[in-house]
């Protein structure tokens, strides 16, 4: 089913590609709404597990990023009593359901392997994003978190394979590079080190302030490829645009992943004042293909970029974010994220390209880069919309074009939402920025939240509609989040104490550790690396005398540290010998010392020249390094339904993740692995 986004002149306004984009979840709710009451009407038996067909659909798992469900603010199943989310209405009638915790440190990978393993951290080795390993530098993550690879013990998709089941995976961490191999469907596993993955980027006008701001934060995951460019105007640039113009245009390269594209910012105003009102656009440095207001998108247009020597073909779509009069400049510019090295088998992205729109994954990315004008927050939205109609979209053509046995999605845009800047410091009571919006202000911010759980419901309903009925549907999520008041910059604190040295380059600002003259280092999410002789070159564990004193010293310093109201951050800590026992982490893939921190607290790695331990961030919510088996926030759903599951059925206290996946593979009729830790849930008839 193709989304068609209708367009005039080149572009559409942000009222008009909102409503498009945000169209598939309203047109699909009254439909699933009226499924769903002729479904409760019938009320057909469901059949023995045995009676499965071989080659029937057996397993639909939608695990939304960040999703979170609790009994207190994120009450889901008391908004689908109330009809707000009637396809989980649906799963609450005919199946089992509850709340989730998550492990710590409470982030997508580690959770993500622990939902797809049934197994902790200690046991699928996945103990981060970025993890750290004994003979390789610190400087830069030697275990991608997000690769298959970091897995210790195969995932729930290599185990149905092997037992004949073709199986589709939709935009899964912890999937790529793909594991499958007899013909099943990966389509981009997220941040897996895999393929042609491009990433959306925002060019602003440069400025030594705004440089400054964004630091390391503008690189993707801090260390990869600049997610905000900020440009000079190109003296270089040949290209004028065809508009008619009325002061002199400010002309512009964008570079981007190999291919340079022309642009200007231009004055049609005939108002005998400077008065920059719209930017121009040139893919190819000939034609001219949009002239855009500030809140406007253009079409998408056909680009060529690279990738390891190679052409990609690919697309962009250009939305002017903030344009000012004098000249300043924020655009966003989004890039197809499906092209055929991102997809396994390759063949299937033309496929997928020719029947979908192109692919908008999730919104903004990591680290946030739309939080830092009040206009970000409705480019925000317009990608959030454009996120969800297209894996909409792609779960039903998936289905009806390929009929998986095994079909395991996950969208991302959930997390960006609730951990961003615009929305749970001002919609959670527990946030100490409550109160800095009114309630007819906090009323809109809830309806947009509202809007993107209907979208998920919207989703679970076209995977629902298309399910068997001896399928088992399960939803769940990876983790919920948290207000988030307070960065807590422990580099800062370890270099006021002397044991990190380092410089901001003058030209990026953004910092430079002399890892041979450091000691002492926080690296995200949990971990603090420690070393009397400096941790420069290949970093080992060191051990003896003087390595136990000072991590004695480092451990008194974080117990202590507190802000100026007297909380102490630190929530739990301990030695990398104790981790599996105290957070089920591994212990060869932490630091020297293991750090969680107390909820609207959160670790940063950034040093900064003035130094200061406590700062306000920009984004308002958070997951990681908090202990969730106290904190409902962090909590998320796990639904089930299918043959044998006990209907209208709440479970009475919170499950671990662990034990999702025994559950599953008992529901499915299927062996249950030797590495699973979970416990099969009381959910059966």
């Amino acid at each position: 089913m193709q989304l068609e986004l209708s367009t005039t002149n080149h572009l559409t306004s942000r009222t008009d590609d909102r409503r498009v984009a945000l169209g598939w979840a309203s047109r699909a709710l009254p439909l699933l709404a009226a499924l769903f009451l002729v479904a409760c009407a019938e009320d057909p038996p469901a059949p023995e597990v045995e009676q499965r067909a071989k080659g029937a659909p057996i397993l639909h798992w939608f695990i939304p990023d960040g999703m979170r469900a609790d009994p207190e603010l994120f009450d889901i199943y008391r908004w689908a009593e109330e009809g707000k989310l009637p396809n989980i209405k649906k799963m609450m009638d005919t199946g089992s359901y509850g709340f989730s915790v998550p492990t710590f440190p409470a982030h997508t990978p580690t959770n993500f392997a622990t939902l797809l393993t049934g197994a902790s951290p200690r046991v699928h080795g996945v103990a981060d994003g970025p993890m750290h390993t004994e003979g390789h530098p610190l400087v830069a993550p030697s275990v991608g978190g997000f690769r298959s690879t970091a897995r210790k013990v195969p995932a729930i998709w290599s185990i149905l394979e092997e037992r004949g089941h073709d199986v589709v995976l939709l935009s899964v961490p912890g999937s790529t590079p793909p594991e499958l191999t007899t013909g099943g469907i990966t389509i981009r596993g997220r941040w897996g080190g895999w393929g042609a993955d491009y990433h959306s980027l925002v060019f602003e006008t440069a400025s030594e302030e705004q440089g400054k701001n964004l630091a390391r934060a503008k690189r993707l995951f801090f260390l990869g490829y600049e997610l905000t460019c900020l440009i000079e105007p190109s003296q270089a640039s040949t290209w004028s645009p065809a508009v008619q113009v009325f002061e002199a245009p400010i002309p512009l390269e964008l570079e981007a992943f190999g291919a340079r594209m022309h642009a200007a910012v231009v004055d049609t105003t005939d108002d005998s004042t400077v008065n920059y009102d719209r930017l121009a656009l040139s893919i190819d440095g000939a034609r001219e293909d949009a002239v855009l207001a500030e809140g406007e998108w253009s079409h998408w247009f056909p680009v060529s970029l690279t990738w390891r020597d190679r052409k990609v073909s690919s697309q962009v779509r250009f939305n002017v974010v903030k344009l000012r009069d004098d000249g300043f400049f924020r655009v966003r510019m989004l890039v197809d994220n499906i092209n055929e090295y991102i997809v396994a088998p390759d063949h299937l992205a033309g496929e997928v390209a020719e029947a979908l729109s192109p692919m908008v994954d999730f919104v903004d990315n990591f680290p946030p880069q739309l939080i830092y004008y009040p206009e970000d927050q409705g480019a925000f939205l317009d990608e959030l919309g454009m996120s969800f109609a297209w894996h909409g979209n792609a779960v039903e053509l998936l289905y009806e074009e390929h009929h998986p046995d095994v079909f395991i999605h996950d969208i991302y845009s959930p997390n960006q939402m609730l951990t961003g800047r615009w929305w749970m410091g001002y919609i959670d009571p527990a946030s100490s920025r409550y109160d800095d919006v009114s309630e007819t202000e906090r009323e809109q911010l809830w309806g947009e939240v509202l809007e993107m759980y209907q979208s998920l419901d919207a989703i679970l309903g076209a995977a629902l509609e298309r399910a068997g009925d001896d399928t088992v549907v399960v939803l769940s999520s990876d983790h919920g989040a948290a207000p988030l008041d307070r960065w807590v910059r422990l580099n800062n604190l370890f270099h006021e104490k002397g044991w990190l040295t380092f410089r901001l380059d003058p030209t990026t600002h953004e910092p430079v550790i002399d890892w041979e003259r450091t000691k002492v280092v926080y690296l995200k999410m949990c971990s603090v690396f420690i070393d009397p002789e400096g941790l420069g070159g290949d970093w080992n564990r060191a051990s003896g005398p003087a390595y136990e004193a000072l991590r004695n010293e480092v451990r008194e310093a974080l117990e202590s540290l507190e802000d100026e109201g007297g909380v102490k951050p630190v929530a739990a800590l301990c030695g990398w010998e104790d981790a599996e026992e105290t957070f089920r982490l591994p212990g060869d893939r932490v630091g020297d010392l293991v750090i969680a921190n107390r909820i609207g607290y959160g670790w940063n790695e950034e040093v900064t020249e003035s130094g200061e331990l406590f700062d306000v961030p920009l984004k308002t919510g958070y997951k990681q390094a908090i202990l969730a088996e106290s904190e409902p926030a962090l909590w998320a759903p796990f639904m089930i339904v299918g043959p044998g599951i006990k209907r209208n059925h709440r479970l009475p206290e919170p499950i671990e993740m662990v034990d999702q996946l025994p559950t599953i593979m008992t529901a499915l009729g299927q062996e249950i692995p030797d590495h699973v830790e979970g416990r099969v849930l009381d959910v059966f008839d």
